[in-house]
């Protein structure tokens, strides 16, 4: 990766997470002597996998488990105890959390369901949780959710087959994702073809600590270049932007997986972990101004890493391409145009040598066809070819096809040296790798790593140039009446925000429901609309909170008094203004 600043500020993460990752001692508490069930599944993943630091099985029902001392309570584990893993049931969260904190236990992860993915009682259990978790100065990750691994120093804190795997390997990535099966999946996959991660984390329901904390944290590490997000909704926009201002000043992509953007996704997502999520829009918004590069499915996370693994970025979009077979170019350079990159001319000085280095049936234009004369020289030809376009000032990055079979060693050997001494990123389309040169079988593939390598150098640049220039406002700034509490802004406020800008918004009326109900009249036409203003109920329609086309006052005052009573059905403890 780019040689990175000096850090300016740090995006705003909830507090230093280190020992979060990295504890000195774990408790489970409600731990199992059956390895089959979950408390016995995060004692095996401790003890088995090489975790050093010291592990406290808690359950007042044994006096030992596999061999190592049980703890009646919290109150009796020894110090250092840095997180606790709680096995247990819904109802019984609240009082280990408040455990925790009269322990000094700083940390805690809870895996049980049942809080407000399931509704009006499970949200209310989740609220007790995160407030005897404020109360108690403990953060929590979770509910409902996998865990965390830190696989440099084998904590692999939680449950699931996934973390049993012992195919997972450490490495400069790390995931934060609001989904533990599928995103931990996603990390096998991953490790599989090649890349690891030293922090997983799964978020569940985010009842203390959301998935832009872990990110937030996880870009400051130095252990981390590139991190992975798997995000349904979030609360905090402008936290999302800071991180992504964030990840483009240190120079370390943040590779962005959005699901959840259409209506049957959304709704889906709400079923999971209760987790609404605004339009997609808006998210995509938010990506394009930060180091943000979104992903679409497990290969491009793939691809796409790999990419920045070389630790080179190119300083434009100039693209040269070099195959051995013309119908490989064309299909190349249809993809390169598709996303944005160009296949400029080479110079003239180097389309020269090339007609010098090559067969005379070879195409020396841009995309580059060698044709598979290279079998008779063992490519030596091509190689040099290959360098030739490389030092090409008109070329930023290059993509290639290359041989196989007994050409390819001592090709590949030579490509390898070539490449020590050029500062453009080459991708290869081919099916294996070595010596951190990233190979793509499918050419379009290639193609997508290559265009978001240009897209992130693109916004370096901008970051870079925008840090010397102060670029002049489009509007003047105005005076905001923001919320002082976290959530989402209400429809009302953001209207007036748009229309302190000028934006023309509809006319409304906002008021209480004793102010509603002593009017003889209102200063607006019919038939109207009526819903609740709740930075905590972003999506009315879902919580049954908005009534259409009213025709007059006596109709109005009636949806008014539906809607408030359907707010306080979907969610008890809504602010209402």
């Amino acid at each position: 990766m780019p040689s990175r600043p000096a850090p300016r500020h740090k995006a705003d993460s909830a507090s230093d997470l280190s020992r979060f990752l990295a504890p000195r001692g774990v408790a489970i508490v409600g731990v199992s002597n059956e390895p089959s069930r979950i408390g016995g599944q995060a004692l095996k993943l401790l003890t088995d996998f090489g975790y050093t630091g010291n592990i406290y099985p808690v359950n007042p029902k044994y006096r030992e488990v596999r061999g190592i001392a049980c703890f009646p309570d919290l109150a009796a584990v020894p110090k250092p105890c840095d997180v606790a893993l709680i096995a247990l049931s819904a109802q019984h969260v609240a009082a280990a959390i408040e455990q925790c904190g009269k322990a000094g236990i700083p940390y805690a992860l809870v895996l049980a369901g049942g809080f407000s993915e399931v509704g009006a009682e499970g949200a209310t259990l989740q609220a007790q949780l995160t407030a005897t978790a404020r109360s108690a100065g403990v953060r929590v990750v979770g509910p409902n959710c996998l865990g965390l691994m830190n696989l440099k120093d084998e904590a692999r804190i939680g449950f699931g087959g996934t973390m049993q795997l012992k195919t997972l390997r450490a490495g400069p990535l790390a995931m934060v994702t609001q989904s533990g099966g599928f995103g931990f999946g996603v990390v096998a996959m991953a490790c599989h073809f090649g890349l690891g991660f030293n922090y997983v984390v799964s978020t569940g329901n985010e009842a203390d600590l959301t998935a832009l904390d872990w990110m937030a944290d996880l870009i400051e590490r130095p252990d981390v270049e590139i991190v992975v997000a798997f995000l349904e909704g979030i609360k905090d926009g402008r936290q999302l932007i800071r991180i992504g201002q964030r990840a483009v000043e240190l120079g370390k992509p943040i590779l962005v997986w959005k699901v959840g953007n259409t209506d049957i996704g959304q709704r889906a997502a709400t079923s999971h972990t209760a987790r609404m999520t605004a339009g997609y829009e808006l998210f995509r918004a938010a990506f394009r101004q930060g180091g943000f590069i979104e992903i679409r499915d497990v290969d491009d996370l793939i691809d796409i890493a790999k990419a920045f693994r070389i630790g080179k970025l190119p300083a434009g979009n100039r693209v040269a391409v070099l195959t051995l077979s013309g119908g490989a170019g064309v299909l190349l350079a249809d993809r390169c145009i598709e996303h944005g990159l160009q296949l400029p001319p080479l110079t003239d000085a180097t389309a020269g040598r090339l007609r010098e280095i090559l067969v005379s049936f070879a195409s020396a234009a841009n995309p580059i066809d060698a044709t598979a004369h290279g079998y008779n020289d063992n490519f030596a030809s091509y190689a040099r070819a290959i360098r030739e376009v490389l030092a090409d000032p008109n070329i930023d990055q290059v993509v290639a096809r290359v041989p196989r079979g007994s050409a390819a060693r001592p090709w590949s050997e030579g490509l390898v040296q070539s490449l020590r001494d050029t500062k453009k990123p080459l991708i290869l389309s081919w099916p294996t790798e070595q010596n951190n040169v990233p190979c793509i079988l499918a050419p379009g593939r290639a193609v997508r790593a290559l265009a978001a390598l240009t897209e992130f150098a693109r916004k370096r640049r901008d970051f870079e140039e925008g840090s010397a220039r102060a670029a002049p406002r489009a509007a003047p700034r105005q005076a905001l009446e923001l919320p002082p509490r976290g959530g989402t802004l209400g429809e009302h406020r953001a209207k007036s925000v748009l229309k302190g800008y000028g934006i023309p918004v509809v006319k409304e009326l906002l008021l209480s429901p004793a102010e509603l109900e002593g009017l003889t009249a209102l200063p607006l036409a019919f038939p109207l609309a009526v819903k609740i203003e709740s930075p905590d109920i972003p999506h009315k329609t879902e919580a049954g909170a908005v009534r259409l086309n009213m025709p007059d006052l006596a109709a109005v005052k009636l949806a008014a008094r539906e809607v408030m009573a359907a707010a306080r059905r979907h969610f008890p403890e809504a602010r209402i203004e």
